[in-house]
């Protein structure tokens, strides 16, 4: 985050906002600097994408669904609203360490032997590392002992927007951003690379949860999706993964995506317009248990 730093020290806050004779390196300054580029960042990376992917990729077909709160597009924006400003305080705290030199974030391609190898593999590194811990983080706190206080706010959303992304309680909004921060300071990463990591996790976060089901043949497999954490949203205890289906896998918590198979909760809502209309406004489904009976759980 320095290289952010910098750029906001020299274009924006010197000497706009702080003293001249204050010294840029000041971890006083060094401090509200973080929180309010961390802060602005964060809701212009929400704001930004969530709404794209709201108005150009989220089904909204999926607002029909029978547990669809109401408000809930405004609900969800509320709740991000208030949680963000949370969660960045521990999180500056961190983006403060690494900017102090004690990550391992570096500059130059050419400070390490492997040069460009090592960077890609520090990208594939990234990826299953986070993956990995998020797994594990996330089913914990599926947990009995913590599930209501923490993570139960973000299971509300049943049918989740894109705007449910960052919609939830802040200490568990940080806890499973935390592999994104540990990793630097475990491993060797590039700092552009790093800082390009964390926006596109911003972004991947915010396409779980788009309604767009679709994934390519050959990956499906193997990547965690919308219609994998749909369905996590709706049965609980399935498909905790962020980006890859590896670890419910190895946890044996997969579940084949209800969508995949024709009973997602977007078949669901086309069914049921087709049997009103069918009927000429007829309760046919009226009695009839969401995904036909065989994708509810009560939490």
């Amino acid at each position: 985050m320095d290289l952010v730093l910098s750029i906001a020290d020299y274009y924006f806050f010197t000497p706009y906002i702080y003293p001249a004779t204050w010294p840029e390196d000041n971890i006083f300054r060094q401090a509200i600097t973080l929180l309010i580029v961390t802060n602005l960042g964060a809701f212009i990376l929400y704001f930004f994408f969530a709404t794209l992917s709201y108005y150009f990729v989220y089904d909204h077909l999926l607002m029909k669904h029978p547990q669809f709160l109401k408000n809930q597009v405004s609900r969800e924006i509320t709740h991000s609203v208030q949680s963000m400003p949370w969660m960045s305080i521990p999180t500056v705290l961190l983006f403060l360490l690494e900017v102090r030199g004690y990550s391992r974030l570096y500059d130059g391609i050419g400070e390490f032997p492997y040069g460009w190898f090592q960077l890609v593999a520090s990208v594939l590194s990234f990826l299953f590392f986070t993956d990995m811990l998020i797994y594990w983080i996330h089913r914990g706190l599926h947990h009995k002992l913590v599930y209501k206080r923490l993570h139960k706010p973000h299971h509300i959303w049943k049918i989740p927007t894109p705007f449910a992304s960052h919609a939830f309680h802040p200490l568990d909004g940080f806890l499973q951003s935390l592999p994104y921060h540990i990793y630097p300071f475990i491993f060797p990463l590039h700092k552009v690379v790093y800082l390009s990591l964390y926006i596109l996790v911003n972004i991947w976060t915010i396409s779980i949860h788009d309604g767009d089901f679709r994934v390519p043949q050959l990956l499906k497999p193997f990547i965690n999706g919308s219609a994998h954490h749909t369905d996590h949203h709706m049965l609980f205890d399935y498909n905790y993964g962020q980006y890859f289906t590896l670890w419910d896998r190895i946890g044996g918590s997969f579940r084949n995506p209800s969508s995949f198979e024709g009973n997602g909760p977007l078949n669901y809502v086309k069914k049921m317009a087709e049997e009103k209309h069918n009927s000429h406004g007829g309760n046919g489904y009226k009695n009839e248990k969401l995904f036909n009976g065989e994708c509810t759980k009560t939490e």
